[in-house]
C-alpha cells in the first residue's frame, strides 16, 4: 500500500519537471529584478541610448577631437548650470505645469549675488542673498499660477519678460566684472578644478542624486506625481494640491539661483543677458530625457541624461567639422527622434 504511493523516481517526466522547476526558481529572482529595472527606467535608458549613438557618431566623424579631454573638460565646465534648472523642471512638468520664467530667475538671482560681492561682502553671503531671491521670485510665480488662477505658460512667460525688462532697465545693458572672486573661498570649493576636473559637475551630480531621491523615494515626490496625474484624486486623498504646485515653482527658483551664480562663478562677469539662452536648451533637456508633457510621469535621471546630450550637439557639430548652422538642425533631429523613441517605449501615454 505505501509502495504504491509513493512517487515513481526513476520516471523520466518526474525528473524533468524537478529539475526545470528548480532551474526556473534559482533564475527568477535575477530575471525578474532585471527586467524590473529596465522597466522602471526605460526613458532614462532610451535617452542613454540616444546619446551613446550621438558620441559614437561624433567620434567617427572627428576621433581626433573626440579623444582629447580638452573637449569633455568644456562641456563639464558649463553643463552644471543646465542641470540645476533641468532637474527642478521634471518636478514641474510632472505637476503638470510649465515654468519659462527660469531664464530672467537665473539673471535675477545671479544679479543679487553680483551687486552683494560688488559691495566687498563675502561671496557666501552672496549665494545666500541669491537663494532667498530666488526662493520669493519661484514663490510669486507659483502664487501668481496656483492662486492667480493663471495659465502656468502665460504667467511665466510674462513674468521672464517683466524680470528681465526690469533688469536691463536698472542697468541699461551693463555688466559686473567681479575679478575678485578667484581669490575667495567660494570660487576654489564651488568653480575651481580638481585633477583637471570642473569641481562644479560634482556639485551637480550631488544635486542630480538628491532631487532624484525626493522624486523617487520622497512624500513630496509620490505627491507631485499624484497631482499632475489627477489633482481631484490628489485633493480627496488629502494632499494640499495648491501648497504642492507652489513648491515645484519654488524648487525651480532656487534651481535657477543655484545655476545663475554658477554661471557668474565661471565667468567672473555677470552680464544682463545671464540665463537667456538657456530656454531653449533646458526645455528639449527635460523632453528628450523622456517627461512627457502631460504630467503624472517622469524622470531625473532621463532629465540629466538629456542635458548632457543637449550640451554635446553644439561642441559636437562644431567638432565634427561642420558649421554652426547645423546646430540647430540636430537639435530638433535629437528632439524629434528622442520623442519618437519615448512614445513607442512609454507603457502609459496620452
Amino acid at each position: 500500500m505505501s509502495k504504491t504511493m509513493e512517487p515513481d523516481l526513476h520516471e523520466p517526466s518526474a525528473g524533468i519537471s524537478r529539475q526545470g522547476s528548480s532551474q526556473n526558481e534559482w533564475k527568477h529572482p535575477s530575471d525578474h529584478w532585471m527586467r524590473g529595472f529596465i522597466l522602471d527606467n526605460r526613458a532614462s535608458l532610451g535617452t542613454l541610448g540616444v546619446f551613446v549613438v550621438m558620441m559614437a557618431v561624433f567620434m567617427i566623424a572627428n576621433p581626433t577631437v573626440f579623444t582629447t579631454w580638452y573637449l569633455y573638460s568644456a562641456v563639464l565646465t558649463t553643463l552644471p548650470v543646465a542641470l540645476f534648472v533641468v532637474v527642478p523642471l521634471v518636478f514641474v512638468v510632472t505637476c503638470g505645469e510649465i515654468d519659462l520664467s527660469f531664464p530672467a530667475t537665473m539673471g535675477f538671482a545671479s544679479w543679487v549675488f553680483a551687486l552683494v560681492v560688488q559691495a566687498g561682502y563675502d561671496p557666501f553671503l552672496g549665494i545666500a542673498a541669491a537663494l532667498v531671491t530666488g526662493t520669493l521670485l519661484g514663490f510669486l510665480v507659483g502664487s501668481l499660477v496656483v492662486y492667480g488662477g493663471l495659465s502656468s505658460l502665460i504667467a511665466t512667460l510674462g513674468m521672464n519678460f517683466l524680470l528681465r525688462g526690469l533688469i536691463q532697465i536698472i542697468n541699461e545693458g551693463r555688466s559686473t566684472s567681479l575679478t575678485s572672486l578667484a581669490d575667495s573661498w567660494a570660487y576654489r570649493i564651488f568653480s575651481s578644478q580638481v585633477l583637471g576636473v570642473p569641481v562644479q559637475i560634482f556639485w551637480a551630480i550631488a544635486f542630480v542624486v538628491l532631487s532624484a531621491m525626493l522624486y523617487n523615494r520622497h512624500r513630496f515626490g509620490a505627491q507631485v506625481k499624484v497631482v499632475g496625474d489627477n489633482p481631484d484624486s490628489a485633493q480627496q486623498m488629502g494632499i494640499d494640491v495648491k501648497r504642492v504646485r507652489v513648491k515645484v515653482f519654488v524648487f525651480v527658483g532656487i534651481g535657477a539661483a543655484i545655476a545663475g551664480t554658477f554661471s557668474v562663478m565661471i565667468n567672473f562677469t555677470w552680464w544682463p543677458t545671464a540665463g537667456d539662452g538657456y530656454l531653449l536648451p533646458v526645455l528639449a533637456s527635460v523632453f528628450v530625457g523622456g517627461t512627457p508633457t502631460w504630467g503624472g510621469i517622469g524622470t531625473v535621471a532621463g532629465g540629466a541624461i538629456g542635458a548632457v546630450t543637449v550640451s554635446f550637439i553644439q561642441t559636437g557639430v562644431v567638432a565634427a567639422g561642420l558649421s554652426g548652422f547645423y546646430v540647430q538642425f540636430f537639435n530638433g533631429l535629437i528632439i524629434i527622434l528622442s520623442l519618437l523613441g519615448h512614445k513607442w517605449n512609454q507603457a502609459r501615454y496620452r
